[in-house]
């Protein structure tokens, strides 16, 4: 009996000892073949036009295969209007600047406007504020646009359309203040809040980092 009962008390302690290390090691392994989370897919953007730094039109076929960011900015608030600029400059410009070869399809397209939502035709203002505000700001990686942003804002899912949203306050969003994420194939994949009153701050950077991040994984597991 005293043998039996050392024995299983040595079992008991193998098992203290070894479980912690068989449940890591199934963790490992199964994480390794996990479903990712994938972003949804809010339907395609109208074919959009616009005019670029250099006096050419561009249209949304010039982005076949491209991801693209887009916002609104404007001349009287750089800064404070359309996205919160300086967490955007440094979070999402500069990963895309230092790591051209990894997100080298990815760009920036910000269409100018005024604070009607009017497009601003001469851009030269604008790229000397990006220029002056942004390090080492390259105009093919953020592209200024001058054309019709109504045009890209109006998309609608499930009886919403971006151009009229609103919180659950009824606080209206303005379309200018909104950041968009599509995708190769010219879909809206995320939309969110940019400006600098937003409440969410610089949380919206981040989670529009974390949104590129997810879709840059989901073509990645596509090629292989």
């Amino acid at each position: 009996m005293k043998n039996l009962s050392f024995r299983w008390k040595s079992f008991i302690a193998l098992l203290i000892v070894f479980i912690p290390a068989i449940l890591l090691i199934f963790i490992g392994t199964r994480s390794c073949n996990h479903n990712f989370e994938e972003l949804d897919d809010y339907g395609k953007i109208a074919n959009y036009s616009f005019t670029d730094i250099n006096g050419k039109k561009k249209t949304a076929k010039d982005f076949k295969n491209t991801i693209l960011i887009i916002n609104t900015l404007q001349e009287s608030c750089p800064s404070d209007c359309g996205i919160s600029f300086w967490p955007f400059e440094r979070s999402i410009y500069q990963q895309i600047r230092k790591n051209k070869k990894k997100l080298n399809r990815v760009r920036i397209i910000s269409f100018v406007i005024d604070k009607d939502g009017n497009p601003v035709k001469d851009l030269s203002n604008m790229q000397q504020i990006l220029k002056d505000k942004v390090l080492d700001y390259d105009p093919k990686l953020w592209i200024l646009a001058s054309g019709n942003a109504k045009k890209v804002f109006d998309i609608k899912h499930n009886g919403i359309n971006l151009l009229d949203t609103e919180t659950k306050d009824k606080e209206e969003i303005s379309y200018k203040d909104l950041l968009l994420l599509v995708d190769k194939d010219n879909h809206l994949r995320m939309a969110l809040r940019a400006n600098s009153k937003s409440p969410e701050g610089e949380g919206v950077t981040r989670r529009m980092k974390q949104s590129l991040a997810l879709l840059l994984k989901q073509y990645d597991k596509e090629k292989k």
